[in-house]
């Protein structure tokens, strides 16, 4: 008798094949083209992606991608480092089911959709999808379901599925941060401020209900608390703005220039939104906006890194799939 199969989709947002602006284009097209990423009439949006956008943002986001890039991108080096990490603990799990590990992008390759379409022809019993988002939000974890929804429309004998929604507030997670944070701060010491600093989305998207902003806020709360940090020594903080709307508050770049003209001497920046290093962190948070910072005055910036592929966060996504496994486990099991 086979052994019954289990799928762990482990998913990321997206990268281009390449540090090219042709490369950049066609990722930048396919992400910025959907409605959850840009809420703006389609009609008037397709104008301007392809009249503003497409033809000038790709070369400057291409040169900042080849600042950042080595055989491959960051990001999709690591999301396999951590899809291998987390299968080998699955294969150290003595147990009468096949758990099988695979990596996934929203945007860009692996496709989430070629993924689907490979697990529909190997038929596993249960899909567990994991996105490496911590936080949910419609603009990042939403789009998954879309495509998974799509997906499930085109299949006769759907298998069980289980999405992990996020993870914001889980012990291990803030417990990975922290521990991020006492390591950086045991090789290279401590700053006056610990900059919190999350990917941002627009304010009129938090009105509309999206929770991203106030996961973040619990996520950063909880990791000062961890730290033992007293509200002087810290702050949060929303980067990567796109376009002239407002977007949440308040902005990384501004907090560092006003930390800088207030005195502030030196300033750490830790990214607890990203599970994987990027062009946001690499790029955007460690260069530019160290540049904001010394340009008004500061001395000392640090970036710490993402969590990547670090133990304590290896096992936070292994447990995370874990429970999940377990549960699947009990309820295809043919013994109860």
């Amino acid at each position: 008798m086979s052994k019954q199969r289990i799928l762990v989709i482990v998913a990321n947002l997206g990268t281009p094949d390449a540090p090219t602006p042709a490369a950049v284009r066609r990722f930048l097209k396919e992400f910025l083209s959907d409605s959850r990423v840009i809420e703006i009439p389609k009609l008037l949006w397709k104008i301007i992606l392809h009249a503003f956008v497409l033809p000038f943002r790709p070369k400057r986001v291409a040169e900042a991608y080849a600042q950042v890039w080595s055989t491959d991108s960051p990001m999709r080096e690591i999301l396999f480092a951590q899809v291998q990490a987390i299968q080998q603990q699955f294969d150290a799990v003595d147990q009468a089911f096949e758990v099988e590990v695979v990596a996934a992008m929203t945007y860009g390759q692996p496709g989430f959709r070629d993924v689907l379409q490979q697990a529909s022809e190997k038929t596993p019993d249960h899909i567990i999808l994991l996105p490496l988002f911590p936080q949910y939000s419609a603009t990042s974890t939403a789009p998954l379901y879309d495509k998974l929804a799509t997906w499930i429309k085109t299949q006769r004998n759907l298998p069980g599925l289980t999405v992990i929604r996020d993870y914001y507030q889980h012990p291990l997670y803030i417990q990975a941060l922290a521990e991020s944070v006492r390591q950086y701060r045991q090789q290279h010491g401590s700053a006056e401020k610990l900059l919190m600093s999350f990917h941002g989305i627009p304010q009129p998207y938090a009105d509309k209900g999206d929770p991203y902003a106030d996961r973040c806020r619990i996520t950063a709360q909880k990791l000062a608390d961890a730290l033992g940090l007293a509200p002087e020594q810290w702050a949060i903080s929303f980067q990567s703005r796109f376009g002239k709307q407002e977007w949440v508050k308040p902005y990384t770049d501004q907090i560092l220039k006003d930390w800088a003209a207030q005195g502030v001497a030196s300033v750490q920046v830790v990214s607890p939104a990203f599970s994987a290093d990027c062009l946001e962190t690499l790029e955007e948070l460690a260069i530019q906006n160290a540049e904001f910072f010394v340009e008004a005055g500061g001395k000392d910036y640090a970036y710490i890194p993402a969590l990547n592929d670090q133990a304590e966060h290896l096992e936070l996504l292994f447990k995370l799939a874990q429970v999940h496994v377990d549960a699947v486990k009990f309820s295809l099991s043919t013994h109860i």
